[in-house]
């Protein structure tokens, strides 16, 4: 079996940058860029980095966990492969929602002014289910809320649809089989759109898994598309082949698409609106194919730090943003300044994370909590998205 290096080097690195996106919320400038906290040392500039990265990156996470699952799902059955799907995602979302996630409303209500300060106080409140006043926290209105760890209630139910899908979907023709140079970088695109085009004009982003069919229809077809990436070569070729054409247009797309989104006033005609959304899904999928052109091509390699990514990578996306925010809300009103103030938070969250999953790797009670085998694996212990490493046939 030939392991593919570069998928597992790809997510390690896609939710390495899931927590710089994360803590850049806390600076970045803009109304439209609200988040749980904001520090005084806002900056504008973050907007154009920013918006470059947020319209492909769970995009890209989603199409990674797909094409786990296609590997995952060579080596058991559909039955136990829902299973242990199951047991690895929902045990840590339940868990983190409990014990990890609290922190985070209690700090965005304290500094809304809508919680008296006292965690205890708060946790009782919370686990009571208690009424919140109105923008209280974000899921105020449900008493309690998920957060960050959105992702695996979503990846959960992504799962078991795919898991259905499979006796139709194995007899179907491969889409990314026969896909060359043009067809590669459009076809694609287009599923993408017309879920755009059809559904964001009707369902707004809020996060509510069960009315949240927009970003249902793009993050599933990009779930979709990994699991049908897979182990077929000839697209993987083709990607290594465009990958210096897909980043070079997407570049030039998002040139266009920032320029829209900066200049043009918010209330824009139909048509106009339409245009700009085409625009920024071909920018979407021109970069999925460049990443994972460039990845193929210069992270297919034995690193020595994949196998400890491998399995900090899951622990580690758990556990961020609570540190993000439990760090900012103790720092912020020290005024320690623009510098001295990000640099603490990021190097604190950093530092949380590692000393943490130290705990948690050791303790056979912590490590299903986080999403890890009770039994700590070899070097090719793996994360969430994989349960026994990417590999494939030699």
């Amino acid at each position: 079996m030939t392991r593919r290096h570069d998928i597992d080097a790809l997510r390690a690195l896609a939710f390495a940058l899931l927590i710089l996106y994360h803590w850049c919320m806390l600076y970045v400038g803009g109304e439209d860029w609200g988040w749980h906290l904001k520090s005084p040392h806002l900056a504008e500039w973050l907007q154009l980095p920013m918006l470059a990265v947020n319209r492909w990156r769970m995009d890209l996470i989603f199409l990674i966990s797909g094409l786990s699952v296609h590997f995952l799902l060579r080596g058991t059955t559909v039955g136990r492969f829902v299973a242990l799907r199951s047991w690895r995602l929902l045990l840590p979302l339940v868990f983190g929602m409990l014990v990890v996630v609290p922190i985070q409303p209690y700090a965005e209500g304290v500094a809304n002014g809508a919680v008296e300060p006292g965690f205890i106080a708060f946790l009782a409140r919370y686990y009571a289910g208690s009424t919140w006043p109105e923008g209280a926290f974000a899921g105020w209105e449900h008493g309690f809320t998920w957060n960050h760890l959105w992702y695996l209630a979503y990846l959960w139910c992504y799962t078991l649809v795919l898991a259905a899908l499979l006796p139709v979907l194995r007899r179907l023709p491969n889409p990314f089989a026969h896909l060359r140079g043009v067809w590669m970088l459009t076809l694609p695109a287009v599923p993408l759109i017309a879920g755009t085009l059809l559904l964001q004009p009707h369902f707004e982003d809020t996060g509510d898994l069960v009315h949240d069919w927009y970003r249902h229809s793009i993050y599933f077809t990009a779930f979709l598309y990994g699991w049908w990436l897979g182990t077929q070569s000839s697209a993987w070729a083709e990607l290594v082949r465009l990958r210096k054409v897909a980043l070079g247009g997407a570049a030039g797309l998002f040139a266009v698409y920032a320029a829209c989104v900066f200049l043009l006033p918010d209330e824009t005609p139909d048509a106009l609106q339409s245009l700009v959304w085409v625009l920024r899904n071909f920018y979407i999928w021109w970069m999925l194919c460049a990443i994972l052109g460039f990845a193929r091509v210069h992270l297919d390699r034995p690193f020595r730090w994949l196998p400890y990514a491998n399995e900090a990578v899951y622990p580690w996306y758990v556990l961020h943003q609570s540190l993000i925010v439990a760090i900012a809300y103790v720092l912020l009103p020290m005024q320690l300044g623009p510098v001295a103030e990000p640099v603490l938070v990021l190097a604190g969250t950093v530092a949380g994370c590692a000393l943490l999953h130290a705990i948690i790797r050791r303790n056979r009670v912590l490590r299903p909590l986080f999403g890890l085998k009770r039994q700590a694996a070899s070097a090719a212990s793996t994360s969430f998205a994989s349960d026994s490493g990417v590999s494939v046939g030699a």
